[in-house]
């Protein structure tokens, strides 16, 4: 995100001397994207970053998936796979649940109690949908607090830990790219600036607050790192001399970040709109849209819900957070719910909800849409979670009858 923020204390002038209080050096580290030659900052250590002291094997949460065959539309119910209390004992990293993936992205979902241990993933950036419940997302740039309807973008290689608070679980939708995630592309302008038609601004972005130092000698930390391991994901367990929390101060256009999804200003138009017209973010070969409460279509002969469409370059994947989304009525869908509509399967509105919406003026519903351009196959947490019944809702009939 080319916005430029900072934190803490830091030199006049990068790349010189920054001394402590005791006349000492504080270690400058760049931490940038595409080879130096894209966003970066730069954070000030009390201790040597690149140290290590350990490293064993950490075995990853299952990663391996399998091909979404036969081809079909699918439900996953995703709050079935944390049922009673085992919410407690849960953690935003290592509990979750793999839905499904591909070359570019992995899905997951935790609902979670505990705090994580201290994580970063060296494979992409992650955007992390909050359900419900809330949390402190702490890292090397400072905390974020965080509740229900935030997307938190944490930026590759960010090392950080996810502390549940509050009665309820924290209930977390993960999207996991192979890539960098930023907002659209068409909402921004050539320097990075979000532009007057975007659907939401700088001024809608929180940061961290901090700086965040912690003392702590011979502490791990979880890396998940490219190999070939399931998914070509595999894990290792750091040991590292001093806290990684020691950062006094960074500057630079490249940290976490939160954003609420009420903050989001839909586009709306006389006639129904596409799903590029909901989009927030995108990675490499895949995007992500939010459908959110919002005036629907006045054209006086309008029809509100979706038109029927085929996926010819995509599968398109819906978590269901809140409200009725009115064109799955009728489906099983419900809050906590996701469906894969993938490519190759014509989809759209349950039967009855394209004639129950003419004359509708507003939709309460709200839902995180993934598009991805390679198709996408299921984890153990999607073979774990489906409603078979899911694709013969538009016929009334199965395979049996």
């Amino acid at each position: 995100m080319a916005y430029y923020r900072q934190l803490g204390s830091i030199p006049p002038k990068r790349h010189t001397q920054h001394r402590t209080p005791e006349g000492g050096l504080y270690y400058e580290e760049l931490m940038g994207e595409e080879g130096f030659s894209s966003d970066s900052s730069l954070l000030y250590h009390r201790g040597i970053p690149s140290s290590v002291v350990n490293a064993v094997v950490w075995e990853l949460p299952e990663q391996a998936t399998t091909p979404n065959l036969p081809l079909l539309p699918r439900h996953l119910k995703l709050h079935e796979l944390f049922p009673g209390q085992e919410w407690k004992s849960a953690d935003a990293v290592t509990s979750r649940r793999l839905l499904l993936g591909n070359g570019d992205v992995r899905i997951s979902y935790v609902a979670a109690g505990a705090p994580s241990e201290l994580y970063r993933n060296g494979l992409g950036d992650e955007c992390v949908y909050i359900e419900s419940g809330t949390a402190v997302l702490e890292t090397v740039f400072g905390s974020l607090t965080v509740g229900q309807g935030d997307y938190v973008i944490i930026p590759r290689a960010t090392t950080h830990r996810w502390v549940p608070t509050g009665e309820e679980p924290l209930r977390a939708y993960c999207i996991e790219g192979n890539s960098h995630i930023t907002p659209a592309r068409r909402y921004l302008s050539k320097y990075g600036q979000l532009l007057e038609h975007a659907p939401f601004c700088e001024r809608d972005l929180r940061g961290p607050e901090g700086p965040l130092l912690v003392e702590g000698e011979d502490v791990d930390v979880l890396v998940k790192h490219r190999g070939s391991g399931p998914g070509g994901v595999v894990g290792t367990r750091y040991t590292v001399p001093h806290h990684p929390f020691d950062v006094v101060g960074w500057d630079g256009c490249l940290y976490p970040y939160a954003f609420n999804v009420s903050d989001y200003e839909p586009i709306t138009g006389r006639i129904h709109q596409p799903p590029p017209a909901h989009q927030v973010f995108e990675g490499h070969n895949f995007v992500i849209c939010n459908f959110v409460p919002r005036k629907v279509d006045y054209h006086p002969l309008s029809i509100p819900v979706p038109y029927y469409h085929a996926n010819v370059d995509s599968d398109e994947v819906m978590f269901y957070c809140g409200g009725n989304y009115e064109a799955r009525k009728g489906s099983g869908i419900k809050q906590g719910s996701i469906s894969l509509h993938p490519g190759g399967h014509t989809h759209g509105p349950q039967p009855g909800a394209y004639e129950r919406s003419i004359g509708a003026e507003y939709f309460d519903e709200l839902a995180v849409m993934v598009d991805t351009f390679r198709p996408l196959e299921l984890g153990e947490g999607a073979t774990a979670s489906e409603d078979p019944k899911y694709a013969w809702t538009w016929s009334g009939r199965g395979p049996q009858q």
